[in-house]
């Protein structure tokens, strides 16, 4: 029986990045975009998944961010997640890599003992790919990056392929070890019809105290008691309920500072047509290689 867990996050959708989402100093206003499940954190939870359905176990997702983030989480239940951790609280807005990574790490130690911890190798808002190795680090657990395939578990031992630059490698490592993933490993499956029916109603704490605000029929601790029972609640933790150090948490915990943002315009240059013929390939060419772009 495998038990894992699954670092997901909800970052801004940057596809259809405009000029009316850029503010002056050059940064993105959130606000502005749509917010989605960072797509490798999503095919880690495949993986995670797959494992599950392969060994047994459980899988538990967990993410750090504002109450809005508990909409991903949701989506990890529909996908097969067996629970489901909000870590939500003011004192971490700000966080770099090494911030966030602490407060992962010690939710992790708080809610027991793993075999696996699973990340995606990077998230789209950040390009770091340090949250993953920067937790194993605090976990004191070996971490394996870059997994393309988990071959096989067995004896208390994991062996995985991961790209590396040309080519690949075959690693065996002891267990518990974490592991980031690749967005190639694996197709996330789609939403289970039973599991959204089951769980669209799951809501964080956070979720139910937006609930009882001017409601005064409402009990807090009565709608936490009903969701518990019913499975359907979300637990959320902040620093006080992890009993965390505030100069290592939010900005305060961040020595990572942005030196300068510039705004990239992308504009047309000169262009010149070229006749789909014998000479005007050839002239082409002559031209790129003039330039050392071929040859």
């Amino acid at each position: 029986m495998i038990q894992s867990v699954v670092l997901v996050k909800q970052v801004p959708d940057t596809t259809n990045i405009t000029g009316n989402v850029m503010q002056e100093d050059g940064t993105v206003n959130r606000a502005k975009l749509p917010a989605v499940f960072n797509h490798e954190d999503r095919v880690a939870l495949e993986v995670a998944l797959q494992l599950k359905d392969r060994y047994g176990g459980s899988v538990t997702a967990m993410t750090m961010g504002p109450p809005r983030a508990s909409d991903i989480l949701r989506e990890c239940l529909f996908m097969g997640a067996d629970q489901a951790y909000l870590i939500s609280d003011r004192k971490f807005a700000g966080a770099d890599t090494l911030a966030t990574s602490y407060v992962l790490s010690e939710v992790i130690k708080k809610i027991g003992p793993f075999d696996f911890v699973f990340t995606g190798r990077q998230a789209i808002d950040g390009d770091t790919a340090q949250v993953g190795p920067q937790t194993a680090e605090k976990l004191r657990v070996p971490q394996i990056t870059y997994v393309e395939e988990i071959r096989s578990v067995a004896d208390g031992k994991i062996l995985v392929k991961r790209k590396v630059e040309g080519g690949y490698e075959v690693v065996q490592c002891k267990l518990p070890v974490l592991l980031t993933i690749l967005k190639d490993a694996a197709e996330p499956r789609p939403f289970k019809a039973k599991r959204v029916m089951t769980f669209k109603g799951a809501k964080s704490l956070l979720d139910l105290e937006k609930l009882t605000d001017g409601n005064s029929l409402l009990s807090l601790v009565a709608l936490v008691h009903e969701y518990t029972s019913r499975s359907l609640f979300i637990p959320t933790l902040t620093m006080d309920d992890l009993k965390l150090d505030p100069e290592r948490c939010g900005v305060h915990g961040s020595p990572t500072k942005v030196y300068k943002v510039e705004s990239v315009v992308l504009s047309g240059g000169d262009h010149r047509k070229i006749d789909p013929t014998k000479a005007g390939l050839g002239t082409l060419i002559d031209e790129l290689m003039e330039d050392h772009i071929l040859g």
